[in-house]
């Protein structure tokens, strides 16, 4: 079996499902998973077994990982990658990638390693469906959603205190679901012409945009995307309107509908299946199995769509 030694920089939410699918789910690799903390409190019971070693003092850090995880805070993304850059070759860059503030900073010294930033929706069935069986030069126009309601997405949690609500922290709805320009442009290229507006238009109690709006032009047809943060009903769909079918994807439900033929199938997957394939994937790409199917300059140029800028 082979054997492999990553950190993680910072240990939230998101680093431990990834700590816990690498430890359970990637049954070929056998992986040791350090954590660096800047603080010292103790880690939650149900990932403490699962890190081998913790480092609070940066020297103390080894310079042999395979690979090393960067799951802080995004304003910290891009200050983390310049302090680790010579503790391995192989980055997994929580998205978005780095803060709005530090998009134009340098990052030739990344050229030369294996960056990549979490894509992990590209993994799920859906999107693999569309890549795989829709013809682009067959679209005459795209319509694209994603609606839901920023109270109830940590039900536990007061949200006027959350990240998404505080531009300080650089929250706000147009990087919050940065998720759906990153498939779109995954599944269409990047388009020619842009508009959009980011507005504040809710009673939330937030100091963040709360619905943002594009219409992007491509070579043969128009792209619309509608996110929110006030949609009292949960959607996150794609329509693709061609001559003879409207083709919606409903990746929320996980179902691809065909609503000329009034034909629809569906595939069972929850949202850790598509965390674990891209684990998986990451490991194949640290091995050099596969291709960088979202590098850092493809993760800036993305960050620049939800700005309404082209790249």
């Amino acid at each position: 079996m082979e054997k492999m030694k990553v950190c993680f920089v910072g240990v939230g939410s998101i680093a431990k499902r990834h700590i816990y699918n690498i430890k359970n789910h990637l049954n070929d690799i056998e992986v040791t998973v350090d954590a660096y903390r800047s603080n010292n409190r103790v880690l939650d019971s149900e990932i403490e077994e699962y890190v081998d070693n913790q480092y609070f003092d940066y020297e103390e850090v080894p310079k042999d990982y395979d690979a090393i995880f960067i799951t802080n805070p995004t304003k910290l993304h891009y200050e983390t990658l310049m302090k680790f850059k010579d503790n391995s070759d192989n980055f997994f860059i929580e998205k978005p990638i780095v803060d709005i503030s530090d998009i134009d900073k340098d990052f030739e010294e990344f050229k030369s390693k294996n960056c990549y930033v979490a894509c992990p929706i590209r993994h799920g069935n859906v999107i693999r469906y569309l890549k795989e069986n829709i013809d682009i030069n067959e679209i005459n126009s795209i319509r694209c959603i994603c609606s839901t309601y920023l109270p109830e997405w940590h039900p536990d949690e007061d949200y006027r205190q959350s990240y998404s609500a505080k531009k300080e922290l650089g929250g706000g709805v147009s990087i919050d679901l940065i998720h759906e320009w990153d498939y779109l442009s995954y599944l269409f290229g990047n388009p020619l012409e842009i508009h959009s507006i980011l507005d504040k238009v809710s009673n939330l109690e937030i100091d963040t945009e709360d619905i943002a709006v594009y219409i992007a032009k491509y070579d043969d047809f128009l792209l619309e995307l509608h996110l929110d943060y006030f949609g009292r009903f949960p959607m996150r769909e794609i329509m693709i309107f061609q001559n003879d079918e409207t083709i919606v994807a409903d990746i929320l439900n996980n179902k691809i509908i065909f609503k000329n033929r009034g034909k629809s199938f569906g595939f069972s997957e929850e949202r850790n299946d598509f965390q674990i394939e891209e684990l998986k994937y990451f490991f194949k790409l640290i091995n050099g199995k596969v291709d960088n199917i979202n590098d850092i300059e493809n993760a800036l140029g993305i960050m620049k769509l939800t700005q309404g800028e082209l790249l």
